[in-house]
């Protein structure tokens, strides 16, 4: 997807309702309502507007199931994760990849897992190169 057909940016509220909705492949207000207030208080209006909102920006379709809107994600997940990680690189290390690989590094939260899985990542990026 080109950057110019993204949506407006998402705030963190509206993130984690489109997590919900990308989890589940669809999902009523309800739906997302108990999840989200399973891990902290929420109401359910909130969660309303906040939908609303995300089907008017473009984020969310619904269809209509039993007297019920069933909402589903119009961008996928990875197109958006990758739209917001260019955004950072570009807003917060002036457009460097190489700055904000460093500053998750340097963190030293990794799993041997996930440094193994990184190697292998920049191992094919430098054949690709070559």
């Amino acid at each position: 997807m080109e950057e110019a057909t993204q949506p407006p940016p998402l705030s963190e509220a509206q993130l984690e309702i489109m997590n919900v909705v990308w989890d589940h492949g669809e999902a009523t207000v309800g739906e997302i309502w108990q999840e989200l207030s399973s891990r902290r208080g929420v109401a359910r209006n909130t969660v309303q507007t906040l939908v609303t909102r995300l089907e008017e920006k473009g984020w969310l379709t619904h269809v209509v199931e039993r007297n019920a809107f069933r909402y589903k994600a119009v961008h996928p997940r990875e197109t958006t994760q990758r739209h917001l990680v260019r955004r950072l690189v570009d807003s917060v290390f002036g457009g460097s990849t190489q700055g904000l690989l460093l500053a998750l590094l340097e963190d030293g939260e990794l799993s041997r897992e996930e440094a193994a899985h990184i190697r292998a990542v920049i191992d094919r990026a430098e054949k690709g190169a070559v």
